[in-house]
């Protein structure tokens, strides 16, 4: 079920609303939460509802089996519960990859919706409990309520448990907190059908039909992509974290104007922030971190973002992208961040946001052909070439005005002007009015397509 879909905005969401305030103590509303996400989930992976209810009682049960053991024993029972994610996720996201690049036949394992997002819950949940950052959880209610919570479970952000695990427990509801909530997810919404679904046809046009892209279509459709996974993906995270404080949660902001990153390290510091810190303290400091010598600290940046490509996707050209950001990464540590800091901060800028937007070519090339074959273009080889018939097509007056404002918008945010409006309540109220009738318009319309991180 899709957020900006009419069945999830005049169905689902005011049923769920209803039910939800209507019940009387907070075991009821999580007991309503539980039941309206796994029908959330049920209504378009209605087979793999079992899978994640299985995973989700194997991980409440590891965790008891932990809390109750010490020594090997707890190691014991913490690798078993991490070997048995693992072994799920790589079964049904990875062995297709693995079939064919060994030469075997694709099995075609249907890939479960959001299995990298609710394994990922688990796995931090499970190890959190081993290193005694609280006790396992004893309600089995909560502890699927943390995993199957609908806001986050299709596209994250990645929540950890300890965050809300005293929410899991009691909330405090109020009317301000419900207007901040639907405020939240009204921006969300309008980022992603008023910003990135009107840009993703030219993004589409470049990278799926034109042949041999000069300089100008190919930054054109690898622009317009860097646009819009942006405003697709933040726009997601802000109307879940908006959901989550109209139920009483507190969710992780995911991003902080990523494209306004003056390098690499900055701007992994900036997108899907709950992403990169999952990593990094379940992965990189157990590895060692910064610890010990230089070319330590390089393998296992190198080693994390390999693994973060892989965990995007179950294709090489994610592996790769995960190494173009790991190899950049290296290369700051080694001395590059340390010039870029005397720099002036716009040189700074240029080389980041030109790293990150040939990066997003190989996020979204379906191969190594493909990518090649816009980074040429890209780097001015066939000249400047002028826009094939797909792309012109594609290229609607909308997008005269609406490329380069959505640009600005990544890049600095809203401005001062705007900010100042939003603190008097008549202009703030005006607006999100606004924003929602145009959303409802294009609802309206069918004019709205699936979250793009919705396939990882």
């Amino acid at each position: 079920m899709l957020f900006a879909s009419p069945t999830f905005l005049f169905v689902f969401l005011p049923l769920c609303l209803a039910a939800y305030f209507a019940s009387p103590s907070t075991p009821a509303k999580n007991a309503v939460l539980l039941a309206a996400s796994l029908v959330f989930y049920a209504w378009g992976e209605p087979v793999f509802v079992v899978l994640m209810a299985a995973m989700t009682l194997v991980n409440y049960a590891a965790a008891l089996a932990i809390d109750a053991r010490d020594g090997a024993a707890r190691k014991t029972a913490l690798a078993l519960a991490v070997a048995i994610n693992l072994s799920t996720l790589t079964v049904f996201k990875y062995v297709g990859l693995i079939a064919v690049s060994a030469g075997l036949p694709d099995p075609q394992i249907p890939l479960p919706l959001g299995i990298s997002f609710f394994t990922f819950h688990g796995l931090s949940y499970l190890i959190d409990t081993y290193r005694r950052r609280f006790p396992a959880n004893r309600d089995p209610a909560q502890v699927a309520l943390y995993i199957a919570l609908f806001p986050q479970l299709i596209a994250g952000p990645i929540v950890r448990y300890k965050t809300i695990a005293r929410r899991l427990a009691s909330r405090r509801h109020s009317l301000g907190r419900a207007s901040a909530g639907m405020r939240l997810f009204i921006i969300g919404l309008a980022q992603k059908l008023l910003i990135a679904d009107p840009i993703a046809p030219l993004a589409d046009a470049v990278f799926d039909h034109a042949k041999a892209p000069g300089l100008i279509e190919a930054w054109l459709g690898a622009g317009a992509y860097a646009l819009q996974i942006y405003f697709d993906f933040a726009g997601y995270s802000t109307m879940a974290i908006g959901l989550g404080v109209i139920f009483g949660f507190s969710l992780p902001r995911n991003f902080r104007t990523p494209y306004a990153s003056a390098s690499i390290t900055e701007f992994w510091r900036r997108w899907h922030i709950s992403l990169s810190t999952w990593f990094r303290d379940y992965l990189y400091i157990p590895l060692g971190g910064n610890r010990g010598p230089a070319w330590k600290t390089w393998r296992n940046l190198i080693v994390v973002f390999l693994l973060c490509g892989l965990w995007h996707g179950a294709a090489w050209t994610f592996v790769l992208w995960g190494a173009w950001h790991g190899v950049f990464l290296v290369i700051e540590r080694a001395g590059l961040g340390r010039l870029l800091a005397r720099l002036p901060r716009m040189i700074g800028w240029v080389y980041a946001l030109a790293a990150v937007t040939l990066g997003w070519v190989l996020f979204r090339s379906h191969d190594l052909g493909r990518v090649l074959d816009l980074w040429t273009g890209m780097a001015g080889l066939r000249g400047l070439g002028g826009l094939q018939a797909q792309t012109d097509a594609a290229l609607q007056p909308l997008h005269l005005w609406l490329v380069p404002l959505a640009g600005l918008l990544a890049v600095f945010g809203l401005p001062r002007a705007v900010r100042r409006l939003q603190g008097l309540a008549w202009a703030d109220a005006a607006g999100i009015v606004i924003l929602l009738a145009l959303c409802l318009l294009k609802v309206a319309w069918g004019a709205y397509s699936p979250f793009l991180y919705f396939r990882f």
